[in-house]
């Protein structure tokens, strides 16, 4: 009995330890933002903006829950989304400092009073309004003239939802929602694209369109460089290097974990940050299914091995107290 009890000491003092220090040290060097669970109601950035822009905020976010409520028409707003597209699709161009995300999946990966937001005031939309001293001035921000009315927004979140959504791989959600600024070299991903196959030349034994990629990848760093003030964290081990609390309130608001950040908000929905985090995994912890397979079997290993052992000290010392 008194190696269970030892062990039983032992036991309590790490948990102790494991449940009471390091949670504790953790809180003390970063602090405890609490999600939104992916509502886009505009409270947050109500919270954290400076009084002179509460009133905007309060009003711009009333309007965008005012076209929420709109029955949307989705073949109406088809045509309307025909002056998105042609910044809006594969092969986009750098504008601005960043290239246009595709929307081939928008209905399904963005949540619908984020999508009618961006639509509505995009600086605003993404809580980075801080960045510009009008929003106009946004990359984007010429689709304020462009699509105003209120039933048009509507429309056209009607038709990316009922159009531009169905089945989305990890994969597709990353690219979509993150790439175009975050590299992966882990997923062969560049803000580019996929990396592609090139061969070496025969004669110099150098793969110049290999080099030749690797160029335009950098001209596109430089001016997402410039746009956001320095170049985006490659996210190929992030999900290991941050906690999914801090990685699921930091997508969802940028700003309340990093005040001042640059990073846009990128509104994506539940299915969307779920899909983000499995590519994530994928890329960064390939090997978590087959540890937590194998971990049942190595607990039960230990269990069965220390009372083999308990069982053969007992026999073992069996008389000699």
């Amino acid at each position: 009995m008194k190696e269970l009890k030892i062990f039983g000491i032992v036991v309590v003092f790490t948990l102790i330890l494991y449940w009471g220090v390091e949670p504790f040290a953790h809180s003390q060097m970063h602090k405890h933002v609490e999600g939104a669970n992916l509502v886009y109601d505009g409270a947050a950035d109500i919270k954290e903006c400076a009084e002179d822009k509460k009133e905007t905020k309060k009003q711009f976010w009333a309007d965008v829950q005012k076209i929420a409520a709109l029955k949307g028409d989705p073949v109406a707003g088809e045509a309307t989304y025909a002056m998105c597209a042609g910044c809006h699709m594969e092969g986009a161009v750098n504008m601005g400092g960043v290239i246009p995300p595709s929307l081939e999946h928008a209905g399904a990966i963005y949540d619908k009073n984020f999508l009618i937001a961006v639509i509505k005031d995009p600086a605003m939309a993404t809580n980075v309004d801080h960045k510009y001293a009008d929003t106009m001035t946004h990359p984007m921000g010429s689709v304020k003239t462009m699509v105003s009315e209120p039933q048009d927004i509507a429309n056209v979140v009607a038709y990316l939802q009922a159009k531009k959504a169905g089945e989305v791989t990890p994969k597709e959600a990353y690219v979509e929602a993150c790439s175009r600024c975050h590299a992966n070299r882990y997923g062969k991903l560049t803000q580019l694209g996929d990396i592609p196959k090139t061969k070496s030349n025969i004669a110099t034994g150098k793969d110049i369109d290999a080099m030749k990629y690797q160029q335009k990848v950098a001209e596109e760093e430089a001016s997402l460089a410039n746009y956001l003030g320095k170049l985006p964290p490659d996210l190929s081990i992030i999900i290991r290097a941050r906690s999914e609390h801090f990685l699921h309130t930091f997508i969802e608001d940028p700003q309340s974990q990093l005040a001042g950040t640059a990073m846009p908000r990128t509104g994506v929905n539940k299915e969307g940050m779920e899909k983000v985090f499995a590519y994530l995994e994928e890329t960064g912890d390939p090997s978590k299914p087959a540890r937590e397979e194998l971990g049942w079997k190595v607990i039960l290993f230990f269990i069965i091995f220390t009372g083999l052992a308990f069982l053969w000290k007992k026999s073992m010392w069996k008389g000699h107290h």
